[in-house]
């Protein structure tokens, strides 16, 4: 990959700036007036795949031998094959090879479905000029340089910059929805020196060059220069912006052609770099595998090193060396080190097994597998869409179960993006339209409302001028088309049907309110902007200049002409942007109407103009041309004219918008909390208007006590004192503990939220300087205001400091886990949603996503992997302890083929079936008791006390096995016939024992069985059953020797094997059984209690049932004075009358009773002490 660097110095500047020089249809400029330089580009072939025909096998073998299991296994494999040792190499080399030849299909299969698009997307036509004709090529034999004609609802095949377009103005509109997710339209510009080129014949002929930056992955950021070789002999340079630079994968809308130059291409390209520089995530439960495979790594190296130091300290004895016809010679003795060495790569080879390699293949069948399960979630499916989930990775299925914060954007995400304008304030006169919704004219509204009393004659001039301002200030484009999406949308009567179509939704809600209102924008035409107003009288006004919109300024501008010549600059903006700048007009007014319309949970704005003189307009024209040039610090440049021209504004009013909330986002976010979740929205809005919605979202509710982080807070106090009294008020309450040790659902703590502005977000996460004495503590003070935070709403937010907030905290102990991606698709459909891990169609089926679907990822996983750990210990500790009663000479208990097929075939698929299908509690429960999902949070089902509980569990199993067969045969080791028991009916035998106790361990862990189930466990058992008969019981031509010939047979033979196989998994068992029992008795969890009533009630628990009455007892406290006194689940006051409950009956008639309400029934004596039945007779529900 070759880049040009070409060094240029650009005029007015002082530095040099690296870019590349792009010549317009591969021409060569004109003579003496720069050098031209070949260059070479990549093409604009897309490679997402990993791999190639001939890479596939060195690669793929490559990347898996880099995880420590596999190279683990592969060295025991090439010991096996180097050295003599007690098990075959097949043992080793076959598990092995199917765990690599599963891994290598799986991702095969997945990079040939990525060859398969990227070869749909580089064969794609397009169309390219080549002398003066239209060309069709295919896309990835693009060249940078190639002039490309794009044609209506067609995707851009490279990034191009605009030269021309099939709009007189020059425009063109674009949706990006497959590259940042929004599906609103974009208005671009082409050269104004370029525009006028609209046949190919034409476009054939310009001469020019481009001049821009080297590519960088940044969206929204492009700087170029053009030059444009006319007659004369210097060139014409134009500045190119990101307004100019249509990017690989948008699509052109609107537009019926355009005409391009070719500037990126290939992996070169915006949309390929940010998909290149995506990070691979780790989630919690494989950072715990790789903990436990290096516990057990050690437990081996222990084991080998153990065995070998017996060994020799068991052949220190002559009479134990060797026998009298094996003598070693002298030079044998003489190697004791290399011989202990070779021992010791013997013993770990014979215990190797304690590491699970089958368990990486497991998982990742069972996170591919299981993914399917949310794709065919009914629930999620979106009828208006005609859209249901999508999984874009498997690998994190389970850190849905483990999420602790979730952070969200408010519009669009919470809200339905579906702008309303609900008033607009001129000068303290308020005025409704009614029923104007993106086009939508509802019946019964006619005319408009005014509010308050008639503005009169001054006030009229300001309130025409007010909508004048809103018909002009917007970079809004009118589409002449009879229907859209089956519906029609009229602007006034006498006209073609029309639409407003905008990169914002804010803007088309105030023009569409304008017309309602008596003020129609027409259309924009040769650069003049067509208006209507009340007197359907047209008024053109001259488009002179666009100051663009940015987050940072929060406002935009437009300058222009009327047909009188005189120049208006309008300005609209958020209040915080247009107050300081206003040297006029009833500011107080219109605040206190902004104030009010933002605690209502409106979106504000405030329009302000000024009168230009000529002589100004002339210098707000140098001021912007002299920035828009520079290819340095443009942006900078840039935001320094616009602060000089966006001034002394004199103030019109302010308009309110309403976004409405998403269907159930309120119930949403109470379940988020409820679960345990600290969820923060990220937004652009003003303070009172992002708290109105958070209220009505029940992000905050009533009794939440607010702190306040922001600059009005600032202003008046240091950031260091606002801090630390913030951090003394939460901490008086919870002390030392965090907000994490309490349920949300019980009153013992008080529930505090923190809004913080854009502003000291930034203050408080700015890097410490020297010399600052506190600086260092902010970041660790406010970390630990928000632990204790079930809330917080980050206001005034630039959506690049929104992903400075997610980068920064992701690095930081707040989240000590991975970042998941989860993108609400919305109208813009699959593509937008492709560069996040998941995507759903609407907020509120984030609730099923993570407490139900999370829920079982996390539970069946977590078993899964404690369950290899378990049965690769009952497996292997028993070959342990028999090498103490074989002399440590290596022998293994278990014949080959049970040492391979043990994990592969005996015991595989049961665990596998389970983590796919296992649902411990009822869906339906798991949606209404949110508070289950702390059961499993913080990765509490794979901490090192359940791992110790479960690795003892298998030792003691093995040591079960192994001396109950050894004891019970001690004395009775014949048949009928009087044949004694040979070592491999012994290691058949405890084999057995294994196989079936492991089996039904996982057969007594299922809650939830299926006749699947039921198959593959016991079709399990069968097959290990009739497996060991055939292998016993014929003699197999393949085969060198046949030790295990009629083994297994001898010993079923056998009464007392019968009678120890039967009693030895009893006992085995028996103590989890136990365990388990008093345990659910005695300190039964929030999930047993549920269980239990679900048993109870035989699998149909009603929706009316109490669930918070399952619930453990609430935490007993001291007052202040050493009293003790309970808090109870739901707080009323003490004076509420008795409430009358309706109890529903199972198994009886319905009945009345009075009792106190949420009376808790662990206290009541008339409950039963399974603390979820009433003593009345069945069981009752209350309503």
């Amino acid at each position: 990959l070759n880049i040009s660097s070409v060094s240029t110095l650009c005029t007015g500047e002082e530095s040099w700036v690296d870019s590349r020089t792009v010549y317009i249809g591969h021409k060569e400029p004109p003579p003496g007036t720069e050098a031209y330089i070949p260059q070479r580009f990549p093409d604009n072939r897309i490679v997402s795949s990993k791999y190639t025909f001939w890479n596939f096998i060195p690669k793929n073998l490559f990347e898996q031998f880099r995880r420590i299991a596999n190279f683990y296994f592969l060295i025991i494999f090439l010991v096996q094959l180097i050295i003599d040792t007690p098990t075959s190499p097949t043992t080793s080399g076959l598990p092995l090879f199917f765990v690599i030849t599963v891994t290598a299909i799986k991702q095969g299969y997945e990079d040939w479905i990525r060859h398969k698009a990227d070869n749909a997307i580089n064969q794609c036509p397009v169309h390219v000029i080549q002398h003066g004709k239209v060309v069709r090529k295919q896309s990835q034999k693009l060249r940078v340089g190639d002039i490309v004609q794009v044609k209506e609802n067609e995707t851009f095949p490279c990034d191009l910059i605009l030269l021309s377009t099939s709009r007189e103005d020059g425009t063109c509109f674009v949706t990006t929805a497959s590259l940042d997710g929004e599906s609103s339209h974009k208005t671009y510009y082409a050269v104004q020196d370029t525009k006028a080129f609209n046949t190919a014949e034409e476009v054939d002929t310009l001469h020019a060059t481009i001049e821009c930056e080297q590519p960088q992955p940044d969206l929204y950021k492009f700087v170029g220069r053009i030059n444009i070789y006319l007659d004369r002999d210097e060139p014409i340079a134009r500045p190119l912006g990101s307004e100019n630079l249509l990017l690989r994968g948008a699509t052109l809308k609107n537009t019926e052609y355009i005409h391009a130059v070719a500037i990126y291409t290939g992996m070169e390209t915006k949309m390929a770099l940010n998909y290149q520089s995506k990070s691979q995530k780790r989630s919690a439960v494989e950072k715990s595998m790789n903990a436990y495979l290096i516990v057990y790594l050690c437990i081996l190296i222990s084991k080998a090193l153990i065995n070998t130091v017996l060994k020799y300290a068991w052949q220190a004895n002559p009479n134990r060396d060797e026998p009298w016809y094996n003598q070693k010679t002298e030079t044998e003795r003489q190697r004791h080190l290399i011989r202990a060495f070779t021992d010791f790569l013997a013993f770990m080879v014979l215990f190797n097994y304690i590491i699970p390699v089958s368990m990486y293949v497991t998982v990742e069948m069972q996170k591919f597998l299981g993914s399917y399960f949310i794709l065919w979630d009914d629930d999620m499916f979106d009828e208006e869409l005609g859209e249901g989930p999508l999984v874009n990775t498997s690998d994190l299925n389970e850190e849905l179960g483990q999420v602790e914060y979730v952070f969200t954007d408010k519009t669009g995400t919470l809200t339905e993006n579906n702008m309303e304008l609900r008033e607009c304030c001129v000068d303290g006169h308020v005025y409704v339209p009614h029923a104007v919704c993106n086009g939508q004219i509802l019946p019964g509204a006619a005319g408009m409302d005014m509010i308050d009393s008639s503005p009169g004659v001054d006030g009229k001039e300001r309130e025409e001028l007010f909508f004048r301002a809103l018909c002009l200030c917007h970079t809004v484009q009118v589409k002449e088309e009879e229907t859209v999406d089956g519906i029609k949308r009229g602007i006034h009567q006498g006209k073609s049907t029309s639409f407003y179509i905008s990169s914002s939704p804010d803007e088309v809600a105030l023009v569409e309110g304008m017309n309602r209102l008596g003020f129609t924008y027409l259309r924009l035409k040769d650069s003049h902007m067509e208006i209507l107003n009340r007197e359907d009288e047209m008024e053109r006004f001259e488009l002179l200049e666009v100051l663009n919109f940015d987050s940072v300024r929060r406002r935009m501008s437009v300058i222009v002409r009327s047909s009188s010549g005189e120049y208006y600059l309008f300005c609209k903006g958020a209040d915080s942007s247009i107050f300081p700048r206003v040297v006029s007009g009833k500011v107080e007014q219109v605040r206190a109407r902004v104030e009010h319309n933002a605690v209502e949970g409106l979106r504000t704005l405030c329009v302000a103009y000024k009168k230009l003189t000529h002589e100004e307009y002339e210098e707000t024209c140098r001021l912007l041309n002299s920035a828009k040039l520079a290819l340095h610090e443009r942006d900078k440049k840039l935001a320094e004219a616009y602060d000089v021209i966006e001034k002394d504004f004199i103030l019109l009013g302010a308009t309110a918008v309403e976004d409405r909330l998403q269907d159930k986002a309120a119930d949403t976010i109470e379940s988020l909390h409820k679960a345990g979740m600290k969820v923060w929205v990220l937004t652009g809005d003003k303070m009172e208007t992002a708290a109105a919605t958070c209220y009505a979202s029940r992000l905050f509710h009533r009794n939440t006590q607010i702190l306040e982080l922001t600059t009005k807070r600032t202003e008046e106090q240091s950031l260091h004192d606002v801090l630390f009294d913030l951090s003394r008020t939460v901490l008086r309450q919870h002390g030392s503990m965090t907000r994490d040790t309490f349920s949300g659902l019980s009153g013992d703590c008080q529930d505090y939220g923190l809004i913080i502005d854009g502003a000291t977000l930034s203050a408080v996460l700015k890097p410490t300087q020297e010399g600052t004495s506190n600086g260092g503590n902010y970041k660790e003070i406010f970390l630990e205001i928000c632990r204790n935070c079930s809330a917080v709403l980050c206001c005034r937010m630039a959506p690049l400091q929104k992903a400075q907030v997610l980068q920064h905290f992701k690095s930081t102990s707040l989240i000590g886990f991975c970042l998941t991606t989860i993108r609400i698709m919305g109208k813009e459909g699959r593509q937008a949603a492709r560069n996040s891990d998941y995507a759903i169609t609407k907020f509120k089926h984030l609730k099923k996503m993570l407490l139900v679907h999370g829920h079982y990822y996390y539970i069946r996983i977590a078993e899964l992997v404690q369950y290899f750990f378990y049965k690769n210990v009952c497996f292997i500790f028993p070959q342990f302890l028999y090498q103490f009663f074989c002399g440590f000479s290596q022998q293994p208990l278990y014949d080959t083929a049970y040492l391979t097929l043990y994990n592969i075939s005996f015991t595989s698929l049961p665990i596998l079936l389970y983590s796919l299908m296992e649902q411990h509690i009822n869906i339906d429960i798991l949606k209404r008791d949110p508070t289950l999902y702390r059961d499993i949070a913080k990765n509490s089902l794979l901490r090192w006390p359940t791992f110790i509980y479960w690795t003892f569990l298998g030792i003691f199993d093995a040591v079960v096995f192994f001396f109950g067969a050894f004891f019970l045969f001690d004395n009775t080791t014949f048949t009928s016939n009087g044949q004694m028991f040979g070592n491999w009916t012994f290691g058949t035998l405890v084999f057995t024992i294994l196989v079936f106790t492991v089996t039904l361990k996982l057969a007594l862990d299922t809650h939830y069985w299926t006749w699947i189930n039921h198959f593959v466990i016991w079709g399990s058992l069968l097959f290990y059953v009739i497996f060991s008969l055939l292998w016993g019981g014929i003699i197999w031509p393949f085969l060198n020797y046949q030790r295990m010939y009629y083994v297994f047979m001898q010993m079923l033979s056998s009464g007392p094997a019968w009678l120890s196989i039967i009693l030895l998994i009893i006992v085995s068992l028996l103590p989890d059984v136990v365990k388990k029992v008093l345990c659910r008795a005695l300190w039964p969890t929030t999930t047993e209690r549920i269980q239990n009533a679900d048993k109870l009630y035989k699998g149909h628990l009603s929706e009316f049932t109490p669930l918070s009455s399952l619930h453990a007892p609430p935490v007993r406290k001291h007052d202040r004075h050493g009293n003790e006194h309970q808090k109870h689940t739901h707080r009323r006051s003490d004076s509420s009358p008795p409430k009358k409950l309706m109890c529903t009956y199972w198994g009886g008639r319905p009945d009345y009773c009075t009792f106190s309400s949420f009376l808790r029934i662990e206290e009541n004596p008339r409950f039963s002490g399974a603390a979820y039945t009433y003593s009345a007779p069945g069981p009752e529900t209350s309503v």
